[in-house]
């Protein structure tokens, strides 16, 4: 195992962790008004089980949302990558919808279907993820080489035998590096939900919580948490990537 690999990135937090401290403690900020990293453990202490359970449950969500973008995504990536009709009449589709602003969306979710909290929240989830992941495979299909098509084709090769044996490895580095987007975004839709139509789960709730109470440390302690579970998920995806794409990592290094 590369020690680099995990110092570089711990040295990395505690230097901004130190950074943080220091400029409240040259500005002379209370509290209430920006809290510093050592505000936020007696928070963390003192709502540790809200935090786990609270955590847990924004974390599931988000990854179900992801995992039905990661299906959903590469489906419609799929089409697009190997139908240049399709990707002319989808693309725009797409990017339109892709352009909304989520936050307007919550709402008409919530009363599209009320009461279904877990759902509203996987299906943000999953609507603010989706774009990338099938961007990304339909940019590795349409790009791939028609020398290797015409090839394996003229050998005998079905279409399905020519997708999985090279357009699909091929578009397998696209795919992980849109699945890292991907993973950060649908913790976004996740909290979007959480917040904006509070139903008293999730991080997104506490954090909506401490904002109601102006208690600072404890809405930066559930920030420091969001993006502790992101870390966390996105390396994840890295794994995943050295196990199905790990010739492209090594030819990258």
């Amino acid at each position: 195992m590369d020690w680099k690999k995990v110092a570089v990135p711990l040295a990395a937090v505690i230097v901004l962790l130190l950074l943080w401290e220091l400029l409240v403690w040259a500005m002379g900020w209370p509290d209430y008004k920006m809290a510093s990293p050592s505000d936020l453990w007696p928070a963390f202490l003192r709502y540790q089980n809200l935090f786990w359970l609270y955590g847990w449950q924004t974390l599931w969500r988000t990854v179900v949302g992801l995992a039905l973008a990661v299906v959903f995504g590469t489906f419609l990536g799929m089409i697009m990558g190997l139908s240049k009709l399709m990707n002319d009449a989808l693309y725009p589709l797409l990017v339109g919808f892709n352009a909304i602003p989520k936050a307007t969306v919550v709402p008409v979710i919530a009363l599209m279907f009320v009461g279904q909290h877990d759902f509203n929240t996987i299906l943000m989830a999953f609507m603010i993820s989706f774009f990338p992941i099938a961007v990304s495979v339909s940019i590795g299909l349409s790009t791939l080489e028609p020398e290797y098509r015409d090839i394996l084709r003229s050998l005998g090769a079905s279409r399905f035998t020519v997708f999985w044996k090279i357009a699909l490895p091929k578009t397998l580095p696209e795919f992980f590096g849109a699945l890292k987007v991907a993973a950060t975004l649908a913790f976004i839709g996740t909290n979007l939900v959480e917040i904006i139509t509070p139903h008293g789960r999730g991080l997104g709730h506490l954090f909506q919580s401490a904002q109601t109470n102006s208690d600072f440390p404890l809405m930066f302690a559930v920030l420091l948490a969001l993006a502790f579970l992101g870390i966390v998920l996105y390396y994840a995806v890295v794994a995943l990537e050295r196990i199905f794409a790990g010739w492209a990592v090594r030819t990258a290094q």
